[in-house]
């Protein structure tokens, strides 16, 4: 298996969900990781267990999407570490309204926007410089459900998926003459944090809106 021994690898959303595991695993490799998320208390644990596995940590309150603050998080990790930033990977994302779009709240599409597509702005543009100067870097992207399809009742979260996988083909394309891959993943179907908000969200009626056929069309009366 691929060793990551002393490589320094910057994880956003860190604290909890799949980016935490990623983060786990990656230390059990020999990275030494930048735990990057707005909760202390998910940073304190995600770090505890890291250490107890006698992996190496760096804990970063940050909020991704303020550029500012992912800029001084990456140069935190750089002389903490005494080395740049190689790997990021970029996993911060937030659920956002569940629910029909027309229920939903303009104020939540500024969140999950700000978080889930402007936050992967915000880390690209902060790392890539550096990347771009050495040749030497990867950045990879969770884009998850709602990339390649259309996701009822979670219309936020998959229009700011679709458009994080865009995005991320866009850039690979300007950059990978630097020798810089930047890419997307979709691990899958996982339990984390998001399935609870799901389930806590109404699991019922969302399941009911899954399995309702519309009416068949009219034939006699085609649509104009």
């Amino acid at each position: 298996m691929h060793s990551f021994k002393a490589v320094p690898v910057l994880v956003t959303g860190a604290g909890r969900g799949i980016g935490k595991r990623l983060a786990i695993g990656l230390a059990a490799r020999g990275a030494r990781l930048g735990l990057l998320a707005r909760s202390k208390a998910e940073l304190d644990l995600c770090h505890l267990e890291i250490e107890h596995a006698g992996g190496s940590a760096l804990r970063i309150r940050c909020d991704v999407g303020d550029y500012e603050q992912v800029c001084a998080a990456l140069e935190r990790m750089r002389v903490h570490f005494n080395s740049p930033v190689q790997i990021l990977i970029c996993a911060a994302a937030l659920q956002g309204p569940i629910g029909p779009f027309v229920e939903s709240s303009p104020k939540s599409w500024q969140e999950v926007i700000q978080s889930n597509l402007v936050g992967v702005m915000n880390a690209c543009r902060a790392a890539l410089p550096g990347m771009i100067e050495r040749r030497r870097g990867k950045i990879i992207v969770l884009a998850c459900g709602g990339a390649s399809s259309g996701r009822p009742n979670f219309a936020l979260y998959a229009a700011t998926k679709a458009a994080v996988a865009r995005f991320v083909e866009s850039v690979a394309a300007e950059v990978s003459e630097h020798n810089v891959q930047v890419n997307c993943i979709s691990p899958g179907d996982t339990y984390t944090h998001m399935t609870d908000q799901i389930l806590a969200g109404g699991a019922g009626r969302l399941a009911r809106n899954r399995t309702r056929q519309p009416d068949p069309p009219d034939r006699r009366h085609p649509a104009r």
